[in-house]
């Protein structure tokens, strides 16, 4: 058994814990790092965010030579899918980004212990060494940072065969014929699209009234009315009661979620996509006394401590939007703190995006929050059939949304439905953060043309100004 101490050790090597560690040994602090899985970066770059985007883009450009190039006079003929290859690509891409965090680390001298990691008490985590025996690192503060897990649901046993999750639903070796993805949100939707652009027949089962139930209902509704065009079917206002694997396929019984008759959906491949939960399973925080709210989180203050002096949580254990970038920002501002700085983030201004095509994006209030907190606001909207470099690449549905104070005119959501709505975003996110308002938007010169122009003409329509509808 070996013992090692340092100012600081990381436990998770996800987006939240690798970023902390290396930020933490930039301030001057000698750190570990402790990850079990085998590579770094957690979920998001190993069976999350950018294996889902390597297969959307490969799909995407799937969907092009084979429904959009003829639109461009491209004949294109005998595409054919290769899963095998297009999987082995996302594997690649995996493996580039896994290798690169593991050579920061060690370019900002941060040991990184391959093992599962356990606070054995206050200042001292015991690792299961990945390749047999442990190792004792003493640390003078510790960072949990072990992120989250698939969300389970009852009378529905994942197999990763027949019945996956997220992480089995980037491994088919074959397109399913039909696929029923149960959950509506970013995880589902994303995915859903991946399978049906290369011939699948899918159906995504909500429980609410609405996909991106946490969304603006607009772009709900209009990311709805665009997949469906695209094909995707929706069973929304219903509930999975049981998934039967089978020779033949999946049996799922559903049900009106208000209550009523149950019927039985059929097909090759399930994906259970409801959302996800704090994984703090085996890091002994009962022992030393770390408390959980009701959700499973651990509860931090406002400097990211938890009730025991010294531990600290950050990133998907704790409350917040369970995002790779929160995590990060989580992080960098947890060793801020912790080296005496000013670490902060602002919550409000975490952006959110789905990576379907065209993107979803939103940051700051919708206007049904708006509405509950008795604010009184101003709205903007755009249509990307009105922005000229979205017609011109042949991509101009859906729309830009700016929700302004009414007294004040400080911008206080914005909401995009359309292509690269996800670089779009940052615009709004950037003026936010400066306590911008919707004039200084409108303001500003955007080049034409670019789809860029929706968001000043967005700002513009706020104070009933628009121009080019």
């Amino acid at each position: 058994m070996v013992e090692n101490t340092y100012d600081l050790v990381v436990i998770g090597g996800g987006p939240g814990g690798y970023v902390a560690a290396i930020r933490a040994a930039q301030l001057g602090m000698t750190v570990a790092c402790v990850e079990g899985r085998g590579a770094l970066g957690g979920t998001c770059l190993n069976v999350g965010c950018i294996p889902s985007k390597a297969l959307l883009h490969s799909s995407e450009l799937y969907e092009q030579a084979t429904h959009g190039f003829a639109d461009h006079g491209i004949a294109a003929s005998g595409v054919k899918v290769d899963v095998a290859k297009m999987l082995a690509r996302k594997d690649q891409v995996v493996l580039k980004h896994t290798k690169g965090v593991e050579f920061l680390l060690k370019k900002n001298k941060v040991a990184y212990v391959q093992g599962w990691g356990a606070i054995a008490a206050p200042g001292t985590v015991a690792v299961k060494l990945a390749k047999g025996g442990t190792d004792t690192l003493k640390a003078k503060r510790i960072v949990i940072a072990t992120g989250s897990e698939v969300t389970p649901l009852a009378n529905v046993a994942i197999d990763e065969k027949q019945i996956v999750s997220s992480t089995g639903g980037l491994v088919l070796d074959h397109v399913p014929r039909e696929l029923i993805v149960i959950g509506g949100g970013y995880i589902g939707l994303e995915l859903g699209s991946v399978w049906r652009r290369l011939g699948a027949k899918v159906t995504v089962v909500e429980f609410l009234d609405r996909v991106t139930p946490n969304m603006d209902s607009e772009i709900s509704k209009e990311m709805q009315k665009i997949l469906t065009k695209q094909g995707m079917a929706f069973r929304l206002s219903t509930k999975v009661t049981a998934a039967k694997p089978g020779k033949n396929g999946v049996a799922v019984t559903v049900e009106p979620a208000a209550g009523g008759a149950p019927e039985t959906l059929t097909a090759g491949i399930v994906l259970v996509s409801i959302g996800r939960r704090p994984y703090t399973a085996g890091l002994g925080l009962e022992a030393v006394g770390v408390k959980r709210d009701n959700a499973g989180r651990i509860v931090v203050d406002h400097a990211f401590a938890t009730s025991v002096k010294d531990i600290y949580a950050i990133g998907d254990v704790i409350a917040g939007p369970m995002l790779a970038h929160k995590a990060s920002e989580d992080g960098i501002a947890c060793v801020e703190t912790i080296a005496g700085r000013h670490g902060h983030v602002d919550y409000n201004l975490v952006p959110g995006v789905v990576y379907t095509w065209p993107e979803a994006a939103a940051v700051g209030k919708t206007e049904e929050q708006l509405k509950a907190e008795g604010v009184a606001y101003t709205v903007g909207k755009f249509p990307f059939t009105a922005v000229s470099r979205a017609t011109v690449n042949g991509h101009n549905q859906g729309f830009i949304k700016i929700l302004a104070d009414r007294k004040t005119d400080r911008a206080l959501g914005c909401h995009i439905v359309g292509p690269d709505a996800g670089t779009l975003i940052h615009e709004a996110v950037a003026v936010m953060a400066f306590g911008g308002s919707a004039e200084d938007i409108a303001m500003i010169s955007h080049a034409h043309p670019t789809l860029a122009e929706g968001m000043k003409e967005a700002a513009l329509a706020v104070a009933g100004r628009a121009l080019h509808v």
